[in-house]
């Protein structure tokens, strides 16, 4: 089943709760954290999220990207994530099964992201410990940007991962995702998409929803 992750980094904060309600529909909400030290942007953090749990019951999937995440995996799970998704780059090699298990232990879904740089082969050791990989499709830090088709090789290399140990593993792709986009990522063995200024520029959000769901 494809399941659809509006991102509210691309919706109006004037009108963020009007903004959500169109997107509802959806399977998961969204919520890219940004630090201005893993990436150079700086997005919103626990207060918004805190905000946005009281406004609405969607399964919010909160993307870190920031340095060192397991400081603030518990904040941000009593804030009302439900999914936390921390990048490998973000922590040293032996505080990510630590940061995994942390996440697991408050009864949340545990992820892990990669830049387009790196290998995913690196997501290996971990594997099983996870609930979702996301592949970023752009470079983390801004909203907007073309999705690099040379990732497509790196989903479907995941996805192999994923079915030759027959895990249930959710493989989420961020960055660049429209129709034509979406399906290349699906057809490559992806099975959440997160999408942001394509669909909030979408005359009819429910929609375009619908139509991703159903490639």
């Amino acid at each position: 089943m494809i399941k659809i992750a509006p991102s509210i980094l691309a919706a109006d904060f004037l009108k963020l709760g009007e903004d959500i309600k169109s997107i509802e529909t959806a399977d998961y909400l969204h919520f890219d954290v940004m630090d201005g030290m893993f990436v150079s942007n700086i997005s919103f953090g626990i207060p918004v999220l805190e905000s946005v749990r009281k406004s609405t019951d969607m399964i919010l999937d909160v993307h870190l990207m920031i340095d060192s995440p397991s400081r603030y995996v518990e904040k941000f799970i009593t804030a009302g994530a439900d999914i936390i998704t921390f990048h490998i780059e973000a922590e040293k090699p032996e505080s990510i099964k630590k940061t995994i298990s942390k996440i697991k232990s408050f009864g949340k879904k545990a992820g892990l992201s990669i830049k387009p740089g790196t290998p995913g082969e690196l997501v290996l050791p971990y594997i099983d410990s996870l609930d979702l990989i996301l592949v970023m499709t752009v470079e983390p830090g801004y909203g907007g940007q073309s999705f690099i088709y040379e990732m497509l090789p790196k989903i479907t290399e995941i996805n192999d991962m994923i079915t030759k140990q027959k895990l249930t593993c959710d493989l989420e792709v961020d960055g660049g995702i429209n129709l034509e986009t979406a399906a290349l990522c699906i057809k490559a063995g992806a099975n959440v998409l997160v999408t942001g200024n394509d669909l909030f520029n979408a005359k009819d959000r429910a929609s375009l929803i619908f139509d991703l769901r159903s490639l």
